[in-house]
């Protein structure tokens, strides 16, 4: 009896799941015959089983609904919202019962009497007797031969398949190793194909229709859309697409959310849209459709869309970005605010969403499992959502490459194409101090794998070969990579925590060989690189042709926008490279700015202030002299002609010139590297002055006087005090050079011990000085 009453409620969830959607399509079709054939089919079921297991307030509940729509099918009656709704709150409590069956817990039964009275209260729809309707009737189901398995055989089976293809890709290994044999490799082709054949079965039997996923949406927009007073038609299309059960399970609350969402917050009130010329009657869509080893589903609506300049005045105010960082996000960077956790645009909280929690935990759930959100939108047009997600977890095609002699494997998928560095339509240059890939007709950035994971590579780059990746919903760029090997089916299992922490894996998986192979996340190094961290950056400092030098001499430049909202525009031969720094890391120190990065302190040019939040820099350099000069946002890379016309005095601003029709500051370097670059010039050009080690004055008194008038201290004894140009030394010390030579002898003592004593009293800043300088000259001039 318990394994009866057990099937009894898993047929009955099941029903349960497809019946939200049947009803709330047949009430809005009340001629489909068919639907309402399914209904009456259900609660008869359910009622005829309730007498064999002796339930009588199921019996009792289906009992009623059963004859309100055995007078709908006989034309007594004609389906209307309260009879609709009346049905849909009897069904609602056949599935709390049956949920109370499997749980064991409690449901009162106070209201069940009002739940059937209300399926009598709709008499008033009755109408006179007719031919019953045969508009959409659909044929009866072909029966289907099926069987009831438990989950946990299920994994075990297809356990046991990833086995069996782990086993194939070895034996193919070896025969490939092995003298041809065409019997031997023909029966390997027999038993490859019948592998393959299984796997497919058995996957087939984890995979069900997305339709699962998608039959309460019509019942919950239904419900949702009399509550809130809206009126809106959902389209859903896709059904019949198939997907991992475990997938679905996993994406039902993230969509659910963003339905819910959808109609709360995305689609106006009727007389909204009216105002808007709109339809009074909004539409959302959601569909679903394979893409390679992926599954798209979209959610597309017709609403007021999100508003980017009100997620930022939101982020400002929660204190998540400051006024500056806010203004300069671009438009796709702004709607991704939707995503931050504490952010919600609601006018005021609901039982239905508008909390600021959900939209973050929307993307983390899905890219949990691999997948990857994408957002447009347009103010007043709508929203649309794509959420890219794997087929499956457990098998996929791949690619297996290595580098510094270590091996990673690389979802089909994701690749592009597959190049040689040294083939001709390939070339590899620098801009603004990043590495692009120029293939063909098409310039990308070119991220190397060796350096991203910390490897040694064991080739130069030049004969690297490079995997063109284009992973879900990212950027297009180049891995370069020392070897590529076969294309495989790879069983993928999860990587340990610690390693999945990093973002760079997807997962594990085994070699032919039985040895362990780290499975690449595309989106994962791309981020991580910083190849889609600012896709419109992206856009124009490489996807872009950078000009050509034309005859006239036009130089490539970079045009920007400064932190007070100016447009100016430098050589790009002068920029190094670009970077983000923190606010903490920028300071105004010994008379100007100055920014930290790494070990080093640049002087600052283009930022008078202390930034609230991170500030963007670009790092120039002349070769020997580095500084940092802030700015807001690139805009493009243009060709600076000879024709600009220069400034009426010396300054940072050279002079002015014409692109696109406007005017536009041109930088001169020569005045900011006079201006800001003297105390940043390179480590190797500074003058050498080497000290004793005396117990800690020489080092932390006299040290930093040295070293601000411009010199590289190093201690004395070691190898580099040998080149030094000036030797500090004490005045009772005994030195093999004269002090004419390059040392210079320091004394305690305010007043020399006698005429011959040429040392410098310690305290004699100038005196310091000028022998400093004096001894460095000489040693300059004999070109020592």
């Amino acid at each position: 009896m318990e394994d009866l009453i057990n099937e009894f409620i898993a047929e009955t969830r099941e029903m349960l799941e497809a019946l939200g959607g049947e009803i709330v399509a047949w009430e809005a079709e009340p001629d489909d015959r068919g639907r309402l054939d399914e209904i009456f089919r259900f609660v008869h079921t359910v009622k005829g089983n309730c007498g064999f297991f002796d339930l009588p307030r199921l019996e009792a509940l289906s009992h009623a609904a059963e004859d309100v729509l055995a007078d709908v099918r006989a034309g007594k009656r004609r389906a209307h919202p309260k009879l609709v709704t009346a049905v849909l709150a009897v069904i609602d409590r056949i599935g709390e019962l049956v949920q109370a069956l499997e749980t064991g817990e409690s449901v009162s039964s106070s209201d069940d009497n009002q739940l059937i009275a209300a399926l009598s209260e709709t008499s008033e729809a009755v109408v006179p007797e007719q031919e019953p309707g045969t508009g959409g009737f659909v044929e009866a189901r072909k029966s289907l031969r099926s069987i009831r398995l438990s989950v946990d055989l299920l994994d075990r089976m297809m356990s046991g398949v990833s086995d069996m293809v782990l086993a194939r890709n070895e034996l193919a290994r070896r025969l490939r190793e092995a003298p041809g044999n065409m019997a031997i490799e023909s029966a390997f082709e027999r038993v490859s194909g019948c592998i393959a054949e299984m796997r497919d079965a058995i996957t087939r039997t984890r995979m069900q229709r997305i339709d699962n996923l998608f039959v309460s949406l019509p019942r919950m927009v239904r419900d949702l859309s009399a509550e809130l007073g809206k009126q809106v038609t959902l389209e859903v299309d896709g059904g019949d697409v198939e997907l991992d059960r475990e997938m679905i399970e996993m994406i039902r609350d993230p969509l659910t959310h963003i339905v819910r969402n959808a109609v709360d917050h995305g689609i106006e009130p009727p007389e909204e849209r009216t105002k808007a010329g709109k339809p009074a009657t909004g539409a959302l869509r959601v569909s679903a459709r394979q893409s390679g080893n992926q599954i798209l589903i979209e959610i597309l609506d017709d609403g007021r869309g999100i508003d980017g300049e009100k997620l930022v005045r939101k982020a400002v105010s929660a204190g998540v970005l400051s006024s500056e960082q806010g203004e300069r996000l671009s438009h796709t960077q702004r709607i991704a605010l939707i995503f931050q956790a504490g952010l919600s645009t609601a006018r005021e909280v609901t039982a239905i969403s508008g909390r600021g929690v959900g939209m973050d935990v929307v993307r983390a759930n899905i890219e949990r499992i691999g997948g990857v959100v994408d957002i447009e939108s347009k103010v007043g047009q709508g929203v649309r959502l794509t959420l890219r997600v794997p087929l499956t977890l457990t098998i996929i095609p791949a690619l297996t490459v290595s580098v510094g002699g270590r091996s990673f494997a690389i979802p089909r998928s994701a690749i592009e194409e597959i190049v040689r560095s040294k083939n001709n339509s390939v070339r590899i240059e620098s801009v603004g101090g990043a590495r692009i890939a120029g293939i063909r007709d098409k310039r990308i950035p070119l991220v190397s794998l060796g350096d991203t994971l910390g490897i040694e590579e064991g080739c130069e780059m030049a004969d690297q070969s490079m995997i063109v990746l284009k992973p879900a919903g990212g950027d297009v760029y180049a891995l370069a990579v020392d070897c590529v090997h076969d294309h495989e089916e790879l069983v993928v299992k999860p990587a340990a925590p610690v390693v999945m922490a990093t973002g760079l894996y997807a997962g594990t998986t085994l070699a032919d060989d039985g040895s362990p192979i780290l499975l690449l996340d595309p989106s994962g190094i791309a981020t991580f690189a910083g190849v889609v961290l600012d896709q419109n950056e992206i856009d124009k400092l490489t996807a872009q042709p950078v000009p050509e030098s034309a005859s006239r001499g036009e130089t490539p430049a970079l045009l920007f926008r400064t932190v007070d909202g100016a447009k100016r525009v430098i050589r790009l031969a002068v920029v190094e490279r670009i970077e983000d720094v923190p606010a903490e890391s920028i300071k105004r120190s010994a008379g100007r700015m100055r920014v930290a990065l790494g070990e080093r302190i640049l002087p600052l040019a283009g930022c008078t202030e202390q930034p609230d939040g991170s500030i963007r820099i670009l790092r120039l350099s002349d070769g020997v002299t580095e500084l940092a000069y802030g700015f807001a946002e690139v805009i493009d890379l243009v060709a600076l002609g000879p024709d600009w016309q220069p400034a009426g005095a010396p300054g940072e601003v050279g002079g002015v010139t014409l692109i696109g029709g406007e005017q536009v500051e041109v930088l001169d370097p020569y005045w900011l590297f006079g201006a800001h670059g003297g105390d940043s010039a390179a480590e190797a050009v500074k003058p050498v002055c080497a000290l004793p080690d005396d117990g800690g004055w020489m080092e932390h008194v006299l040290g930093p006087i040295i070293e601000s008038a411009g010199y590289r201290l190093v201690a004395a004894g070691t190898p580099q005090a040998e080149e030094a140009d000036v030797l500090i030394a004490s005045a009772d010390a005994e030195m093999a050079e004269s002090p004419s030579d390059r040392v210079l002898k320091i004394r305690a003592a305010l007043d020399p011990a006698n005429e011959n004593d040429d040392s410098i009293y310690r305290y004699d800043r100038a005196g310091l000085l000028s022998a400093l300088s004096s001894r460095t000259a000489m040693r300059r001039k004999e070109g020592k």
